[in-house]
């Protein structure tokens, strides 16, 4: 039978404020265990929450970004469950009322652009930490998280499997990192998803029963996760058995989820008006204020530079992956010496982000700016070094052994260029080639490329492979 899989996101997003949701505590990651957990944090005897409008904006700038309604009057609500790091027997989340309603999230999935809409967004406070690695037979409690803002973003169940859930989660993560609400370090836990998954056939419209995968902290392990799940419900379907609606965990090292708690209901959590917190009210000047210092967003730059700088909607959007990303191309072009945006664009897109993949960085740490960069493009489009010579010297720019002219100075890179000295080494590599000058006459275009090769060799590679091509095709039709 034809199966179609069906997946929600719930994106956690710990918010870019020095302090938590609801007191003064701070958020800095890495402190000792329980010594960032104040009185409020704990809800002890005789304290109260104050919201943080620092939060309260990030939220805004959020809707903003997703073209979401932001309520002007929202509620934040106790959500009841007991766990042990959860010191107050409840969370202070928003239920009813969220500060963003509605939205979408645009992403390009093998070259198909896709919008997803979204459900909602609420500011919510974070629980602590359970630690089981470090205790034998028992576990250790750290609260420090407890209190740390965040925003939850529940996306519609309209992604279809894991690749697009993947592609959509990469969106998500670009979008909050790029308005600045997020510094989106998966290992420390500031993004995170938990992924609904369920199954159907094809053709159906009413949904199957979903499972809940918690705490997905990396791309990788989200597509693993989504792809075993859904394969574990089509086949407990197919052999007559019901799915059960329950929280499961996803175990990279068997890559397989495993059952943690049957799921609950929204009435299980027993939700409430939390008595100590106002209404929160966000006002039109509040939005007007964010509204100035909100970034040039995603999807208006690369509408620009398909516009501008004639890019292609492929090219354009990997530009836009991330805000570094993009500000180092626009550094890079804007120094040019001449426009050359598209090979800019291909440069950026492949061997400078091969490079940051292969050391695992990202654009902030890359050790070329976009300025040295600039130069080196410069030297590749005024001929005086080859493409190939360009990315070895790419290489050990990125190494640290200085600018693009002085490394191709060091180690004599220059191109030839020279028209006479270039006729020399394509007469030479006729008169050794008659073979492939024949076959060449002869139609098949492969000979020339031989051709070609044998002068780059001749040259040690540094024969302008351009004018190569042009001396050749002149010599062979005569």
């Amino acid at each position: 039978m034809a199966w179609e899989i069906v997946v929600g996101i719930e994106t956690h997003a710990q918010l870019l404020t020095g302090s938590k949701m609801f007191s003064g505590a701070s958020t800095r990651f890495g402190a000792p265990p329980n010594t960032q957990a104040s009185a409020v944090d704990l809800a002890l005897p005789g304290t109260l929450p104050v919201a943080n409008r620092a939060a309260v904006e990030h939220a805004i700038r959020f809707g903003l970004a997703v073209r979401g309604n932001i309520s002007r009057r929202s509620i934040f609500a106790r959500k009841n469950y007991f766990y042990p790091d959860l010191p107050k027997g409840y969370q202070i989340s928003q239920y009813e009322s969220p500060i963003v309603q509605g939205g979408e999230v645009a992403f390009f999935l093998d070259g198909i652009e896709k919008k997803i809409r979204l459900t909602r967004a609420h500011l919510e406070e974070d629980a602590g930490k359970s630690l089981h690695e470090d205790f034998h037979g028992m576990s250790g409690i750290d609260l420090n998280r407890a209190g740390t803002p965040l925003l939850e973003i529940v996306s519609e169940p309209e992604l279809r499997g894991a690749k697009e859930a993947v592609a959509y989660a990469r969106a998500m993560h670009s979008l909050v990192t790029w308005i600045g609400i997020c510094d989106g370090n998966m290992q420390e836990g500031s993004f995170r998803c938990d992924a609904n998954v369920s199954v159907r056939h094809k053709g159906d419209s009413q949904l199957g029963t979903r499972c809940e995968i918690k705490n997905l902290n990396s791309f990788r392990f989200m597509e693993q996760a989504i792809e075993f799940e859904a394969r574990r419900q089509i086949e407990l379907l197919e052999d007559g058995k019901k799915i059960d609606q329950e929280t499961r965990l996803y175990d990279p090292d068997r890559n397989e989820t495993r059952s943690m708690r049957s799921k609950e209901d929204a009435q299980d959590y027993r939700y409430f008006p939390d008595p100590d917190l106002l209404p929160l009210v966000v006002t039109e000047e509040m939005i007007d204020d964010v509204r100035k210092t909100m970034p040039e967003l995603p999807g208006v730059k690369r509408e620009r530079y398909e516009r501008e700088l004639a890019l292609s909607p492929y090219d354009a959007g990997l530009l836009v992956e991330s805000r570094e990303k993009a500000e180092f191309f626009e550094m890079a072009h804007k120094l040019l010496k001449k426009p050359a945006a598209k090979t800019v664009a291909n440069w950026i897109n492949g061997e400078v982000s091969a490079i940051l993949n292969e050391k695992a960085l990202g654009f902030p740490q890359l050790s070329v700016s976009g300025k040295e960069f600039a130069g080196l493009i410069d030297r590749v489009v005024d001929g005086t070094i080859s493409s190939k010579s360009a990315k070895d010297v790419l290489q050990w720019m990125a190494n640290g052994q200085g600018s693009a002219d002085e490394i191709i100075a060091k180690r004599g890179l220059t191109q030839i260029s020279d028209s006479g000295e270039l006729e020399k080494l394509v007469d030479a590599a006729i008169a050794a080639g008659a073979k492939q000058v024949e076959d060449y006459r002869a139609g098949k275009e492969k000979a020339l490329q031989s051709l070609v090769g044998q002068v780059m060799k001749a040259s040690k590679g540094k024969a302008n492979p351009a004018q190569v091509n042009e001396i050749l095709l002149r010599k062979l039709k005569r």
